[in-house]
């Protein structure tokens, strides 16, 4: 039986605008699993980021309940919110806002000393990501302006890794990258995925979705859909129909 790492209840998100009311999460019930890649996908003004903003705790829901490993976090203060997520979250998102002033490697240990005050076995944590990730040394010592795109979105893998976060959160991680830097950020994420670590991914692009493992449909508010792919193989071909069909079904 598989672990849930996060579980909704009845969570809706509404947003005010000109005294009217748009309810982008209607009474969502979701579950979230430990060791898992799960992708969500669905057309644009479904409530994919809303979702993921509000499963991180970086948004709080209008009603409902969120429930990170047993505990609800949904009514946790904004102060609180800040802590769970430094100490159970990683963040990928489609700008890695590095710090322009400070090198590659450097905007890694500031992240990484907010929870570890031991400067030694941080910056050991940071370079071994950061090589992990195919980065080499060249480019820690450079900073954000000087390096590309797919080396500053691996490098914000790094960022969301030193922590030893509990789950990923990655908002359209590939989106701003051509096709090779792309393949490089979603080769990083399969890794991390391979060695245990949870992610949660939206996106709108079907070659990134195919590295999930479950593809989650979102529509209106709600959950219309489930696809179970499995954990990823390069060049599986029936990989590709099985979620093309998926995603024709849901109306993609």
């Amino acid at each position: 039986m598989r672990n849930a790492i996060l579980t909704t209840n009845k969570l809706c998100k509404t947003f005010s605008s000109g005294g009217l009311q748009q309810h982008v999460l209607k009474n969502l019930d979701l579950e979230i699993y430990e060791g898992d890649f799960t992708v969500i996908m669905g057309p644009s003004g479904a409530g994919k980021s809303t979702l993921l903003y509000a499963l991180s705790g970086m948004d709080k829901p209008t009603l409902g309940e969120i429930h990170f490993s047993g505990r609800e976090i949904s009514n946790l203060s904004n102060d609180k919110l800040a802590v769970f997520r430094r100490d159970n979250c990683g963040f990928v998102f489609q700008q890695m806002y590095l710090l322009d002033n400070m090198s590659v490697l450097d905007n890694i240990l500031a992240c990484g000393l907010l929870v570890n005050k031991n400067k030694k076995a941080v910056a050991q944590k940071s370079k071994d990501l950061l090589a992990r990730l195919n980065l080499d040394e060249v480019v820690w010592r450079k900073f954000p302006a000087q390096i590309s795109g797919g080396e500053a979105q691996r490098a914000g893998i790094a960022r969301a890794l030193v922590n030893n976060p509990k789950i990923v959160f990655a908002d359209e991680p590939t989106g701003a990258l051509n096709s090779a830097n792309g393949e490089a950020v979603l080769d990083a994420l399969t890794e991390v995925n391979n060695r245990g670590q949870s992610i949660v991914m939206v996106t709108h692009d079907m070659k990134s979705a195919r590295r999930g493992g479950r593809i989650l449909y979102l529509q209106d508010g709600v959950i219309r859909g489930e696809c179970l792919l499995g954990k990823y193989i390069s060049g599986d071909a029936e990989r590709h129909n099985k979620l093309s069909a998926f995603l024709s079904e849901m109306g993609w």
